[in-house]
């Protein structure tokens, strides 16, 4: 009885244009997330600061 061939995988080394492309997006993508909460708190912020300055709100706790 002869045997069939099997057909293995061969293992290769690391795609460097790959890796790079992959790290590339995965950096892009968290510093857009980044920047979209910086710009939330900077919004936020300028909100308050907003109110304080109509006499909308007060830090000042009425007795």
């Amino acid at each position: 009885m002869a045997a069939g061939k099997v057909a293995h995988a061969t293992l290769k080394g690391p795609s460097v244009v790959k890796e790079l492309c992959i790290g590339l997006v995965l950096g892009l993508a968290a510093g857009g997330l980044w920047k979209m909460h910086h710009w939330n708190e900077q919004r936020k912020v300028r909100t308050f600061y907003d109110l304080l300055e109509k006499g909308e709100i007060s830090v000042v706790v009425d007795e």
